[in-house]
């Protein structure tokens, strides 16, 4: 490695790459070159409507090497996801406006605004909006791969969801309702 690399990086991080074999420390190199810093203003993101979830879509995989996804949604009173179990990715809510009841592992609390919450993959947890007003969540889901599934269920048709459809796109994604 180049003094100017070992530099760049900096500390730690480089002497764990100098005691890589030298095709490890290349593909490590290879990564932290391909993620880029990205500023997102408020109003900006890909936005979806996933069965009633509008979804603004900030960070996605594509930005992070796969490592971690996140959006900010807007929910009315009532919609939530059911008791469902993901394979593939850990989940961190942050509550940013109004009520959401979260369950997580079969215990329910209510969560306002600045309160988070962590779901971790292969535990069961759900969500609903509670009270009268609309709440809004930040969600991160890592690693990334679930906007994918969102992008899909974005795609479904207006109105009352087909749920085996639903169910369908999300277990190719590793998801299953419970």
């Amino acid at each position: 490695m180049k003094r100017s690399e070992f530099l760049k990086i900096g500390g730690v991080a480089s002497a764990a790459l100098l005691a890589m074999p030298l095709s490890a420390a290349s593909k490590v190199r290879s990564i932290l070159n391909k993620i880029k810093p990205k500023i997102v203003r408020k109003d900006e993101g890909q936005l979806w409507n996933v069965i009633g979830d509008l979804q603004l879509h900030k960070i996605s995989g594509a930005d992070t090497n796969d490592q971690i996804v996140e959006w900010v949604n807007e929910v009315a009173p009532g919609v939530g996801i059911p008791p469902h179990v993901h394979t593939k990715e850990d989940e961190i809510f942050r509550v940013l406006k109004g009520k959401v009841e979260l369950m997580v592992g079969g215990e329910s609390t209510i969560l306002e605004a600045g309160d988070v919450a962590f779901a971790p993959k292969n535990v069961v947890h759900s969500w609903k909006i509670v009270g009268t007003e609309s709440a809004s969540m930040c969600t991160s889901a890592f690693p990334a791969g679930i906007e994918h599934m969102f992008a899909e269920l974005g795609k479904l048709p207006p109105g009352p969801p087909d749920f085996p459809k639903v169910a369908e796109i999300c277990g190719r994604y590793g998801i299953s309702f419970v």
